[in-house]
């Protein structure tokens, strides 16, 4: 189903659904109260939302140009001591520029990690931590991923994320030029980064997600590149104030919204993917890499 075939208010309870306390249960419930819409009925459009994994995968996991794992890193003052990600490398010898890669608010799923994969064929060491791994790690689902996110503290997630950087900065398969990208979630531990790991990282690449203190973006010592989607106005409702302040700090960043997209236009496993505008925004994301970490 292409995603100009579902009505805004799917839209609207899609969002909620992922974002807030709404289950699987009640966004179809409420989806199938809704009009029809060119022939399709609530829950059709609903259902083609949920994501299907299958269509993210673009790179293999036995792809012969990458090597990949799961790894543990330390993580004091987070949700646990011991956390878990997924490594993904050149298969050549050597060190690489690091990317650390962020999951939305559900844990390390598929998507994600193929992500990770994209990242690693370039020529980057990519290291996508799971929030979920103080609680057993991404159950396999996306709403158990969602409701076990939701469970943990949400300020001990943030050091999780920021002790995944410094664990990658760190490793030994990398150069020591640390970028970060992330999606919703992510795109906020994007920016939250930005401000905490200071001349540590090199680049962040948000997309879609909601600002940091703004009070503390004179903190900032990376680039920004920052993405959004034209209709998602919960987290556009800051975007503004965030340019002002980092206009005001004068931090190096460009900020790109995509026209006719939602929230998540990146994510290739739901309708809600623009594949042009999901291309253009990861040409100038892997550019911005290739340029600030080399």
């Amino acid at each position: 189903m292409k995603s100009n075939s579902i009505s805004d208010q799917v839209y609207k309870l899609y969002d909620e659904y992922c974002h807030g306390a709404m289950d699987r249960r009640e966004f179809l419930k409420q989806a199938a109260s809704l009009p029809f819409v060119g022939g399709l009925s609530g829950s059709a459009m609903a259902l083609a939302l949920l994501p299907d994994y299958a269509k993210a995968q673009t790179i293999s996991f036995t792809d012969e140009r990458i090597k990949a794992n799961y790894v543990e890193y330390p993580s004091p003052g987070g949700n646990a001591k011991t956390m878990r990600g997924y490594m993904v490398h050149p298969r050549k010898k050597g060190n690489f520029p690091a990317v650390l890669v962020v999951h939305e608010n559900r844990g390390l799923n598929p998507y994600i990690e193929d992500v990770a994969r994209r990242v690693a064929t370039e020529g980057f060491v990519a290291f996508a931590p799971d929030a979920l791994s103080a609680v057993g790690g991404y159950p396999g689902n996306d709403d158990d991923g969602k409701a076990m996110q939701q469970k943990l503290d949400s300020q001990k997630i943030f050091v999780d994320m920021k002790n995944a950087a410094h664990f990658l900065k760190t490793h030994r398969l990398s150069n020591g030029k640390l970028g970060v990208t992330g999606f919703c979630f992510g795109g906020a531990v994007s920016n939250y980064l930005a401000v905490e790991l200071g001349s540590d990282l090199k680049i962040a690449v948000p997309f879609y997600g909601t600002v940091p203190n703004l009070e503390k973006t004179s903190s900032i010592k990376a680039s920004m590149l920052i993405h959004y989607a034209e209709d998602d106005p919960r987290v556009n409702a800051t975007r503004e104030q965030y340019k002002e302040a980092l206009t005001k700090s004068s931090i190096q960043f460009e900020m790109y919204t995509y026209s006719g997209t939602q929230h998540g236009f990146h994510n290739n496993s739901t309708p809600r993917y623009d594949e042009t505008a999901a291309k253009l925004a990861w040409e100038r994301t892997l550019k911005a890499f290739k340029k600030y970490l080399g």
